[in-house]
């Protein structure tokens, strides 16, 4: 199939294209990020002893890259404070608070069909 056509294909009827998502998607769909992104929402900043105590079964180099990987996608930004000692705190962007927004339905349904 040639991309051109694969476009139309996702154009049409009722089909839903997930080619733009599929960056978005390759971030979230990783153990813990949806979970983080709801965490980090309901804190203005939150540090990251304050993230891992909420989560008893992730490893420091697991919440780094989780991070990492959306402070790249534009979805947390790491805020550095100037003091001693260093402190530093995370949260979302406006891109992550929009995911969060279209997130939240799914969190709400898996929490009554868990």
């Amino acid at each position: 199939m040639q991309k051109g056509s694969r476009r139309k294909e996702c154009a049409t009827g009722e089909d839903v294209c997930y080619c733009p998502v599929k960056g978005v998607i390759d971030t979230v769909g990783k153990k813990y990020a949806l979970a983080l992104i709801g965490l980090i929402g309901n804190h203005k900043g939150i540090r990251f002893n304050e993230i891992m105590e909420h989560f008893e079964d992730i490893s420091p180099k697991t919440l780094t890259e989780r991070l990492k990987e959306m402070k790249s996608r534009g979805l947390v930004t790491r805020k550095s404070f100037a003091e001693i000692p260093p402190r530093v705190e995370y949260s979302l962007t406006e891109k992550g608070v929009q995911l969060r927004g279209a997130i939240k339905p799914l969190m709400e349904w898996a929490s009554k069909n868990s």
